[in-house]
């Protein structure tokens, strides 16, 4: 695992495959003109934590969106999957396949995990805002899936 990334960093760059099996870069997002983008990386499309994150993001979206913030969610689930989760929940925004997780690895957000009593290697629930010039604004590890879309929103300053 690389070391956790510090707002004013470059954010590192990243191409996926979304949702719908079109290739998505940071670079091709929709930037400039005072667009940000959240990015949060999230374990696995489907289970009940993931699932009230990227809802609360759902709802919120509108919002965030006229206050220049795209939303991005990035996880190790394969397309397939991604696709019946946005399609279940409703998800509008892009959902990104990191099979791999070379993304995570380079955002801090794969490391060691415990759960249970047993360690293990996964992907550690993170959030990062990117500014329009492909700096860190914010970076947030270990975040709560309940609730996280409101205390970003207060980090933000957008309520």
């Amino acid at each position: 695992m690389v070391d956790r990334l510090l707002p004013g960093s470059v954010a590192p760059d990243f191409t996926l495959p979304d949702s719908n099996g079109n290739t998505v870069s940071l670079q091709s997002l929709p930037g400039g003109e005072g667009r940000s983008t959240v990015v949060y990386f999230y374990p696995a499309a489907s289970t009940p934590g993931c699932t009230k994150e990227a809802c609360d993001f759902r709802d919120s979206l509108a919002s965030l969106q006229s206050a220049g913030y795209n939303v991005v969610g990035i996880s190790p689930d394969p397309v397939p999957k991604l696709a019946k989760f946005a399609e279940n929940e409703g998800l509008t925004f892009p959902l990104l396949s990191d099979a791999d997780h070379a993304v995570a690895e380079a955002y801090g957000a794969w490391g060691e995990k415990k759960n249970y009593g047993k360690t293990y290697q996964g992907l550690i629930r993170s959030t990062f805002v990117i500014d329009p010039e492909g700096r860190l604004a914010l970076a947030q590890y270990n975040v709560r899936a309940t609730g996280h879309v409101a205390k970003l929103r207060r980090d933000l300053k957008l309520d």
